[in-house]
């Protein structure tokens, strides 16, 4: 990642609106698509999601943080963690439909595809079902997508896109 990196708290508490916080607010801006939109949780006294936008140049910082000022938005410098989730993210607007990981890599910033329960990667020529909802983590300095085994020995994101929130049926 960049040393160019801003974090805003807007006091939410769930992912979703906190990926639509930072997507309007990417979008609003302008940011370039190299922009690295993350969300992160803050475990302290008020849980809550934080998210960070890591840009390219100081130009792109100093904009950024104006920006998110004048919005009325508290900007720190930095990042929460450095394990942040990326929402925003170079090539991400190209992982939609069914794509090979050797696509998925190929099209964006994710260095790598981790699958739950196995040991190695898995083949370049295994298909991610993404439904188009594509979430890495950044892991050790690397954007890392976790995906999960599906039917006719497909893949897809461990992340959903819209998770039924918890106790739904009580």
């Amino acid at each position: 990642m960049t040393p160019y990196v801003l974090t805003v708290d807007a006091g939410l508490k769930d992912l979703r609106g906190t990926d639509h916080l930072l997507l309007a607010l990417a979008a609003e801006l302008a940011l370039p698509e190299s922009t690295f939109g993350c969300t992160h949780l803050v475990r302290d006294e008020r849980p809550r999601v934080a998210l960070s936008f890591a840009v390219e140049s100081e130009e792109v910082l100093l904009t950024t943080r104006e920006g998110l000022t004048a919005r009325g938005h508290v900007v720190t410098d930095g990042a929460p963690d450095a394990a942040g989730r990326a929402v925003l993210y170079p090539g991400m607007a190209h992982l939609t439909g069914t794509l090979s990981i050797a696509e998925l890599l190929s099209r964006s910033a994710i260095d790598s595809v981790t699958v739950l329960g196995t040991t190695g990667p898995p083949a370049g020529e295994t298909p991610v079902v993404t439904r188009d909802h594509v979430r890495p983590q950044w892991q050790g300095g690397a954007l890392v997508l976790t995906v999960q085994p599906a039917a006719g020995g497909t893949l897809t994101p461990f992340e959903v896109p819209d998770p039924t929130p918890c106790c739904a049926d009580h």
